[in-house]
């Protein structure tokens, strides 16, 4: 029997109930790979016909953590940005993302000015899941066609995340993707 977004649910429940720190994360990383090992649950969610934005899927009346889809038709970037005080898991369901993390470099004290630079870049194929823990500054690159579940902390509609921009060394609050 293929593992299914339920078996996935609960084990993520379970696991970050648990122990609410990296280790849950890493499980729920792990968990998702497994996810997007069904063909079935990968067709349904991210198949041709998924129209594209994103959308819900499931939100933990326990622990708070999201599960989004995102359906690109065409490929684009984002601003280096954090998830404020939440994490994220992407898993990629089609196409490709290149994740690139950035380590801030001043002080932080004075408002609106930042200082960034690159600190690492992979790429998401399919199958494969990254976790971005609270705070860690990243920017996403997406393919054209490209699909991908991300699973967040909680909803991001009701915190504040940082969104900076390296060239002009700014950061505000904001939204990104």
């Amino acid at each position: 029997m293929s593992y299914t977004l339920d078996d996935f649910n609960v084990e993520a429940r379970t696991a970050l109930k648990q122990e609410p720190g990296p280790a849950a994360r890493q499980a729920v990383r792990k968990n998702l790979e497994r996810l997007l090992r069904n063909d079935a649950f990968v067709a349904e969610q991210c198949g041709p016909d998924a129209k594209p934005g994103i959308r819900v899927i499931h939100r933990c009346p326990d622990t708070g953590y999201n599960v989004l889809v995102h359906i690109y038709e065409r490929g684009k970037s984002g601003p280096p940005h954090d998830h404020g005080d939440s994490w994220a898991v992407y898993g990629q369901a089609a196409g490709h993302t290149v994740m690139t993390t950035w380590k801030r470099v001043d002080d932080g004290r004075e408002k609106g000015h930042a200082e960034l630079v690159k600190n690492k870049e992979f790429r998401l194929e399919p199958g494969m899941a990254g976790v971005f823990e609270p705070g860690e500054i990243h920017s996403i690159e997406i393919s054209d066609g490209s699909r991908f579940i991300r699973i967040t902390g909680t909803d991001l509609n009701k915190i504040d995340t940082l969104v900076f921009n390296p060239q002009a060394q700014t950061v505000a609050v904001g939204s990104r993707l």
